[in-house]
């Protein structure tokens, strides 16, 4: 498909929006699965010299749910230090965290408790891109804007109806990242 796309519009970047899974090709790798598996290959889909770039996502209040606090943050350490790893050393290829969030509907919920977990991911993508790494970029999942109520998933940013902390954090790495050159 990569190639079929490239084709027809070579002017454009194409990524496979995968959420990161590790499968046959390195199964060593699984281990830094979130506990299950599916049909995905992080490793060799990123490999097709059509994939522009590599993208992961992060939910670990689905993904390790009955994981504590602590074993999901070390879980998320994990995840996105091993796939920036994995993109520079192995994929040469940029990365980008492109889905992430923080579920409303997950127990002990807080809007500080996102705005955390916010800055810690924008963290690690800035730390790569300062120090010229392979991850650039981050996309959390998902602006709304009011009235937007049957397609609430617990993920949504809403910021008419969110406290402007969340706008404040999201801005802070906006503007980080622009000052680099």
């Amino acid at each position: 498909m990569g190639s079929y796309v490239k084709s027809i519009d070579k002017n454009h970047l194409v990524e496979i929006g995968l959420e990161g899974f590790y499968g046959e090709s390195m199964p060593e790798k699984k281990q830094f699965n979130p506990g299950y598996q599916v049909g995905t290959d992080f490793i060799s889909n990123n490999q097709v010299s059509e994939i522009d770039f590599a993208t992961i996502h992060l939910y670990p209040d689905q993904w390790v749910s009955s994981a504590d606090e602590a074993a999901r943050e070390a879980f998320v350490d994990k995840w996105v230090q091993v796939h920036i790893q994995d993109s520079n050393d192995i994929l040469r290829k940029p990365i980008l965290i492109s889905e992430f969030g923080k579920s409303s509907k997950s127990s002990g919920y807080t809007v500080d408790k996102r705005n955390s977990y916010f800055r810690k991911l924008y963290d690690f993508i800035y730390n790569s891109s300062s120090n010229g790494g392979p991850c650039a970029g981050g996309i959390f999942w998902q602006l709304m804007v009011q009235g937007m109520d049957g397609y609430h998933d617990g993920y949504e940013v809403i910021f008419g109806e969110t406290p402007s902390t969340t706008a404040n954090v999201i801005t802070q790495q906006s503007e980080r990242l622009s000052m680099l050159k």
